[in-house]
């Protein structure tokens, strides 16, 4: 048998190897080398995004902490188109940048050159340096009147765009967008809200009862439509609610658990008897509601005792009066505040008010006399002083029917009131207000009836007391609530 030559297959063989192993060899080092282009490609975009993120938070800072919103001489907003979005001036959109690429748009330089300043920056890295800018939009912008103060208060949205660069020999360039706004927060969110945490800081009885209307709704027959739910109350504290016809037409919201007898070493959220009922059952709130104590008038006002009488005419301590038909007529002048003393009316008299805030030291309302709200908001802040300088017992008493506001627009009449006393609120057909104070005792009795909200220390209501709670007070009573950012996202390129 031949057997054909096979001299030299094994260096083919091994060259075969060879070439193997090189090729695997090639790709093992091609392989770690993407994997370290890799990972400092991933570095280089963390850094760059730390950057975008830093000049983000950055603006943020500049415009919750240190920009002020138009709304000033300087700064009007006339100067701003607020029915599009973004906000325009000069017909194109409002900006503020630190970006070169992105020009600022704004109508006061001062603002434009600190915003310059303040949204700028590197961060020290270990191969260099990452430079930050930013710009942001002004995407809408409103003003409310803020209830707690009465002050103007400018809302608004921003769109924010960092920018994050590293340049080393693969530079990388990252954005971020995040968009910080203020809302509003109602204030008047109850029918009754009671800042007492210990027991029987709601307590109804005698019939006493909530619901709730929307003002602004057609009047059915003359008044506000109710229906029997809405009408929720609050407190610290514990609810008392005894007699068999008492029911709260809403929700009981309270840091505070448990239903039964309440005691000072366990105050439960609830005290029910002889077939009381809450219809929305219990809201445990996580953790007490503060109210801030409103300021306490500045000039303190006089402690002149001005009555009014049917036939008595105007005071002559009190400006702004004139004499009508049954009694008197104040009409604040446009921005001025109204001061009066120790208000009292009495027999026949009718007192009208119009527009306008009212800075008095106590009011009481006697007999059949009657206040009208002619037109509003009309604001009364009292400051409920003695001779002493300590707080009066008593710095407001309104009887039945003592005060009318046919609007039925609560907005349209708020008492404020920074001290501890006793407000005494027998109500009326007509009676529609607000009343904010938070450390003060209210009492509702003898089948009153008002439509709007309180908030005070601790409220009690008997004799068939209705409190109608105004659900358009969600929109129209408001408070500037606290920045937020809403969106966050990023982007590489």
């Amino acid at each position: 048998m031949v057997r054909s030559n096979e001299k030299g297959i094994a260096m083919i063989l091994a060259l075969f190897l060879v070439l193997a192993a090189s090729v695997l060899g090639s790709s093992l080092i091609f392989v770690s080398q993407t994997e370290t282009m890799s990972s400092m490609n991933y570095r280089l975009m963390s850094q760059a995004r730390y950057g975008a993120e830093s000049g983000v938070h950055k603006a943020a800072n500049y415009l919750l902490n240190t920009y002020a919103p138009p709304g000033t001489v300087g700064d009007p907003l006339a100067n701003y188109v607020t029915t599009v979005s973004p906000v325009t001036y000069n017909g194109t959109p409002v900006v503020l940048s630190s970006d070169p690429a992105v020009a600022s748009n704004y109508p006061v330089a001062a603002v434009r050159t600190a915003f310059l300043a303040a949204a700028q920056g590197t961060l020290d890295v270990n191969v260099g340096a990452v430079t930050y800018t930013a710009h942001a939009t002004l995407r809408s912008m409103r003003q409310i009147t803020d209830v707690y103060s009465g002050a103007s208060v400018t809302l608004q949205t921003w769109d924010i765009t960092g920018d994050g660069k590293i340049g080393v020999t693969r530079p990388a360039q990252v954005e971020v967008l995040a968009t910080i706004e203020r809302q509003t927060t109602p204030v008047y969110s109850y029918a009754a809200f009671a800042t007492n945490n210990g027991c029987g800081a709601l307590s109804f009885a005698g019939g006493a009862t909530t619901n709730s209307y929307d003002s602004t709704a057609a009047l059915v027959g003359g008044v506000p439509a109710t229906v029997n739910s809405g009408g929720n109350v609050g407190t610290n504290g514990n609810l008392t609610d005894v007699g068999n016809t008492t029911v709260i037409h809403g929700m009981l919201s309270t840091p505070r658990t448990g239903v039964g007898a309440c005691t000072t070493t366990n105050v439960t959220a609830e005290t029910l008897g002889n077939g009381a009922t809450v219809s929305g059952g219990l809201n445990q709130l996580s953790q007490a509601v503060a109210y801030p104590t409103p300021a306490t008038p500045n000039p303190l006002p006089p402690l002149t005792a001005e009555s009014f009488t049917q036939n008595g005419g105007c005071p002559a301590s009190v400006a702004n009066c004139a004499v009508s038909p049954d009694g008197a007529t104040i009409t604040p002048a446009p921005g001025i505040v109204e001061t009066l003393g120790d208000v009292t009316t009495n027999g026949n008299a009718v007192l009208h008010l119009r527009v306008g805030t009212y800075v008095i030291n106590s009011l009481t309302q006697n007999g059949s006399s009657q206040i009208v709200i002619d037109s509003g908001p009309v604001v009364i802040q009292i400051a409920g002083k003695d001779s002493s300088g300590g707080y009066l017992a008593t710095p407001l008493t309104i009887n039945g029917n003592g005060i009318s506001n046919p609007s039925y627009s609560p907005n349209n009449l708020e008492f404020i009131y920074a001290g501890g006393g006793q407000l005494k609120l027998a109500g009326g057909d007509t009676t529609a207000a607000l009343v904010y104070a938070p450390n003060a005792t209210a009492t509702f009795t003898g089948g009153a009836d008002l439509y709007g909200a309180v908030i005070v220390n601790q409220v009690t209501a008997t004799g068939g007391a209705v409190l109608h709670y105004d659900r358009h007070l969600q929109t129209s009573a408001v408070t500037a609530g606290n920045y937020m950012m809403s969106t966050f996202t990023w982007k590489s390129y």
